[in-house]
């Protein structure tokens, strides 16, 4: 990934935490999320999302297709288990529109 691109899918991944706070803390109303651990695994093709001890997620690193469904960088997929990502795409983290996930993992589209 060229360095502006990546500098680019950096800052999104970070929004896309920051969201994830966000909903939390409107869900509980107004209770800070320090006490929700998120983390991120880098994989070869996704990055996988964790909360606490949970996979909210996971987020595409390169093109490609999964299940005969082709991909996108940034492509977000909800789990379909500890180690991989379900079959659709769910949102992007390019996205403007942020609606797509709560924090407790991305919508059903």
């Amino acid at each position: 990934m060229e360095t502006k691109n990546k500098e680019m899918y950096d800052a999104a991944v970070d929004n896309l935490v920051e969201g994830i706070h966000v909903d939390y803390t409107k869900w509980c109303g107004g209770k800070e999320f320090k006490d929700v651990i998120i983390t991120i695994n880098q994989g070869r093709k996704f990055l996988k999302i964790i909360r606490d001890n949970s996979v909210w997620g996971f987020v595409a690193k390169t093109d490609g297709m999964l299940k005969g469904i082709p991909y996108f960088v940034g492509d977000v997929f909800k789990a379909a288990g500890w180690s991989a990502p379900a079959k659709h795409v769910r949102g992007s983290i390019f996205d403007s529109n942020q609606d797509w996930f709560q924090w407790t993992g991305p919508n059903y589209r």
